[in-house]
């Protein structure tokens, strides 16, 4: 072994210790929170290589300050039901990190929210949000309220009293929400004429996500699904593949899965099958875009009112049954761990050749290996997630320049974002000695950009 390889060999050896100590160190100062502890472990066996070839990362202690958010805020969300009665929430923000731009991240409202969750999310949205290539930072929130079941006026005053806290910690160059799981318009809205009413002023930039009508942006609604569509189309592609006569399954049955559906039919996919909560649809011959669109987004129903117009589908209780289905791609849409080794597995058998995350963190670690070993095309949330908080950064756009473009303009910006975030990964895969792995290339390009932010911005 020669000189050159001895010394390469210790700083590796060096970043692992880092790694193995500082992840100790994360499990201990955050007990019990699951989701959180594997958020960061996979990130940190992925920037071995990159802590290795540049000690300063180590020296002054970046990822030891990158896993500790810079605050996590928690209160209580009073609410009056319609009965009269007093109902009581907890409401969560992190703020992760600012080095790059403005906190920017989603609230989800749903009965598992909890610190864990929310730090899960914020720890990923810093990577996502620095591998867009917009000024923005990583953070999230959300409260364990859940919309189902609530009128309208039950979501308005939840959503006010939501908004009476977390006005104090938001702004357009602060923290800028947005909608995610439990959170679409209608509460955007509520909250945004909260927050209008309580700083008495027009500040269309502090929430994106917002109505047409008052400042939102043309593609919200579909940007996360089209844009993990965009970026394993690209993946595919790199390999001779196509969406093009491809059978593809889809989890869930919200915004991001009715418009994963729709970008890959336009591909030239067959979707046979989709989700919910409840259990998933089966249609052999292909899913009716349109008759998933009308139960979900206008008639507020379930997946098993489907087969009541389409008797040739199957539907089945229980949505981790979904992954039994052969397909040629896979693309889990519905929520963090929904594929486990054992359905990676499965689906491995089955033939499937890549697996597109539009969810946040949907394959558990183990199933994530189980792709990898077997070659599978795997593209990481962190990446194919990312065109819903492009799309919102563009919205921060047009409402700084008081402008609205077309929704032309914002595909075509969202689809060329997608097509970058796809490349860096590439390249920073290949730049690592791990080329074509774009878990590792995801990680190192979304870290390195950070990273040196927070050095040249001192501690």
């Amino acid at each position: 072994m020669s000189l050159v390889q001895e010394v390469e060999q210790a700083h590796t050896q060096h970043a692992q210790e880092y790694v193995n100590a500082l992840f100790e160190t994360v499990v201990k100062r955050n007990p019990g929170e699951v989701e959180f502890h594997q958020a960061v472990k996979e990130v940190f066996l992925s920037l071995i290589p990159v802590l290795a070839q540049n000690p300063a990362y180590i020296k002054l202690a970046v990822l030891d300050r990158l896993v500790e958010p810079d605050r996590l805020i928690s209160f209580r969300v009073p609410w009056l039901d319609d009965q009269g009665r007093v109902q009581v929430n907890r409401g969560f923000r992190v703020q992760f990190s600012n080095a790059i731009g403005p906190y920017k991240g989603g609230l989800r409202f749903h009965p598992s929210v909890n610190a864990s969750i929310v730090k899960f999310l914020g720890f990923e949205q810093i990577f996502k949000n620095s591998l867009t290539g917009q000024a923005i930072g990583g953070g999230k929130g959300g409260s364990d309220f859940d919309p189902k079941g609530k009128s309208d006026m039950e979501i308005m005053r939840f959503c006010q009293s939501f908004m009476t806290e977390l006005s104090k910690h938001i702004g357009a160059d602060t923290d800028v929400p947005a909608g995610d799981i439990g959170v679409g318009a209608r509460e955007i809205g509520y909250m945004f004429g909260q927050y209008k009413k309580l700083v008495g002023a027009y500040e269309a930039g502090v929430l994106t996500g917002k109505g047409i009508g008052y400042g939102g942006s043309l593609v919200r609604k579909e940007a996360t699904g089209y844009g993990a569509v965009y970026f394993v189309d690209q993946m595919l592609r790199h390999k001779g593949l196509s969406f093009e006569g491809s059978t593809v399954v889809v989890s869930g049955s919200g915004n991001v899965s009715i418009y994963a559906i729709e970008k890959a039919m336009q591909l030239g996919a067959k979707v046979v099958a989709c989700s919910d909560s409840s259990g998933y649809l089966y249609h052999r011959d292909g899913l009716n875009l349109s008759t998933i669109k009308r139960l979900k987004e206008v008639e507020n129903k379930r997946c098993e009112d489907y087969v009541l117009e389409h008797p040739d589908a199957l539907y089945v209780e229980g949505c981790s049954g979904i992954w039994t289905i052969p397909c040629d791609i896979a693309l889990p849409c519905a929520t963090q761990n929904e594929i486990d080794k054992a359905s990676a597995e499965l689906l491995v058998r089955n033939g499937v050749k890549a697996v597109g995350e539009g969810a946040n963190m949907p394959s558990t670690l183990e199933a994530v290996d189980v792709f990898l070993e077997n070659k599978v095309l795997f593209a990481p949330a962190k990446a194919a997630n990312a065109g819903g908080v492009s799309v919102s950064a563009l919205e921060m756009a047009q409402n700084s320049a008081r402008l609205s473009w077309t929704m032309e303009e914002v595909d075509a910006k969202l689809q060329q974002i997608m097509n970058n975030i796809y490349k860096e990964c590439m390249d920073a895969s290949e730049a690592y000695g791990i080329p074509g792995n774009l878990v590792i290339g995801a990680n190192i390009a979304g870290f390195v950009k950070v990273a040196d932010a927070m050095l040249a911005q001192g501690i």
